[in-house]
Parts: structure tokens; sequence; C-alpha cells
């Protein structure tokens, strides 16, 4: 029996979410914002963090500075239930931070990436990750320094005979290409948004993104926000639903299912109950600010969780 359900690499920072704010930038104006949260952020700690939560099994390697940001998203993450002793620390060095600047018709990101582009494969213990069913990659354009080396990761972890999914969060540098085309040879589920896979795939047309995708991936998923979800399993289309629910922000929800599908793909379900499972997780995440405040409470968490299962039940 490995040690994990899943292990996964990649950045541990915190969010300071704003709300409220004017739309558009107003240079040299003092904006006031309605609230404020400071949280659990980066795309890794955050499914991490909720895998943990919904029960899995979770190791967790990623790299911060010794600052008192870097230990706040450490405790945050530890008392999720991740396993964090393959998280280094960098004394001289900051952990990184996002800022989101929530308005009325979306929002912006703003991201120092601190620690973030200090991961390389030297730094990843092979025999601590391979200890695993499956390995999980996120935010796959903002691993730089990993970044060249993820094909050989991938290579050796199957090797070992794990699965493998990659979800690959937005480009900063708005290029999509790299070494996305070689890493996605090793990978088992491929998780974009509906932007992110029309950029990859080169296309405007998101059912000729998701065929040209799944021509090189077992299993595509495509988060499509309020219409919910998809999956392609080579000429199966399987869709499901969003629910509906009193949504207080988005950060974090493409995340939150991620970790809701690869829950339920690692407990045995068949796809239509993974897309189901991650539609329900990100739900849940949109309920409170950022993306772990609702996975956090765990009465909270697991009556949302109870009646959404007898919603589908019902339905």
């Amino acid at each position: 029996m490995p040690r994990f359900d899943v292990t996964i690499a990649g950045e541990l920072n915190l969010d300071l979410i704003l709300y409220g704010l004017p739309q558009g930038p107003q240079l040299e104006r003092e904006l006031l914002a309605d609230n404020m949260v400071l949280t659990l952020g980066s795309s890794s700690a955050i499914i991490a963090h909720n895998l943990a939560a919904l029960g899995s099994r979770v190791g967790f390697v990623s790299s911060i500075g010794g600052d008192a940001l870097g230990d706040i998203a450490l405790q945050r993450l530890s008392a999720s239930g991740v396993h964090t002793a393959e998280v280094s620390r960098n004394s001289r060095s900051q952990t990184g931070l996002s800022v989101i600047l929530q308005h009325q018709k979306g929002r912006s990101i703003l991201t120092y990436p601190g620690t973030i582009f200090d991961l390389r494969l030297e730094h990843i213990p092979i025999g601590y990750i391979s200890d695993s069913r499956h390995f999980h990659l996120s935010s796959f354009y903002l691993q730089r320094g990993l970044r060249p080396q993820v094909a050989a990761l991938f290579r050796q972890l199957k090797e070992k005979g794990l699965t493998i999914s990659l979800d690959p969060n937005d480009d900063p540098e708005d290029y999509w290409k790299g070494e996305i085309e070689e890493v996605l040879r090793y990978v088992d589920i491929f998780l974009p948004n509906a932007r992110e896979a029309k950029k990859i795939a080169g296309t405007e047309n998101i059912d000729d993104a998701v065929a040209k995708l799944a021509s090189m991936v077992p299993v595509v998923v495509v988060k499509l926000g309020a219409q919910g979800a998809m999956a392609q399993r080579g000429s199966e289309r399987f869709t499901s639903a969003a629910l509906t629910v009193a949504s207080v922000d988005a950060v974090g929800a493409g995340d939150s299912f991620d970790a809701g599908f690869l829950h339920q793909f690692l407990s045995g379900g068949d796809l239509q109950s993974c897309l189901t499972s991650g539609n329900t997780a990100g739900a849940l995440s949109t309920t409170r600010p950022g993306g772990t405040e609702a996975f956090r409470d765990e009465e909270y968490r697991n009556t949302f969780l109870r009646r959404s299962s007898a919603r589908h039940i019902d339905d």
C-alpha cells in the first residue's frame, strides 16, 4: 500500500483578496476596498489542502521563504492534514503572494513569484513523491524552474506505475507553447479550463480544442465555469451541470474542482461521478472567500457535501 493517495509538487503562497473595487485602473488614486481576506493561495496548495479535507492522503513538495507569509501558508496547509515535511525553506528568499482585485465584472490577479520559481527537479525527492498512487502538477507555465524538467519527472513516475494529472493554469507570458506537448505524452488526466484548452490547442472553437487534446491525452476534463464541466475520453463525451449556490467569489474554484474530481477518481469513481464531484467541490469553494475557507470549516463542508449528494440522488 503506497503511503499517499496523491502527491503534489508546486507552489505554496497566500492570496490577499480585496473586494468591492471600482472597475479598471485609476492611476495616482487611493481606492477603497469593501472587504479583504488573507487566505491560503496557489493552485498547487489549494488542491492539496482540499484533497486532504475530502479525505485523501496527500504529500506535498514545495519551496517557501523564511518569512511570516511562509509561516502562515505552511500552517494552513498542514492543518488540513497534508504532509508537509518535504517543504523546504530558504531564509534568504521571500514567499510568493498573489493580490486578487475583485471587481463587479471580474477580477485581476497580481502575483509576486517569490520562491515559486525556485523549485527544480533536483529539489524533488523521487522516492517520496513516487510512494503514491497518483501525482498531480498545477501551474505548469508558472513553474519556471521545474518546467523544462517536467517531462523527465513524469517519465520517471510513469515507470514507477503512478497515474498523472496536470492542470496548466494561466500562462503569464501568454505564449502557451514551450514543453507542453512533450509533457502531455505522460499525462492521464488533463484539467484545463475552456480558455486554457483553446489557447493550448490553438483554436477558438472549444469542441475542436477538446478533440485535439483528446487525441493526445486519455482523459481531457474542461472546466466551463457556470456551465459546469465536460470530459472527453476517446470518442466518449460526458457533461455535468454546475450547482447553483450563493457565491462569494470564484477564487480557487477551478482548483477545488480538480480536488473533487481527483478525490473521486482515486476512490474508484467513474468519469461521470468524477465530474459531479468536481462540480460539487468547485461550488463549495465559491461559498466562502478564497479557495480553501469553505473546506476548513468541517461542519459546514460536510453539511454542504451531504445536501449536494442528496440533491444529485433526487435528480
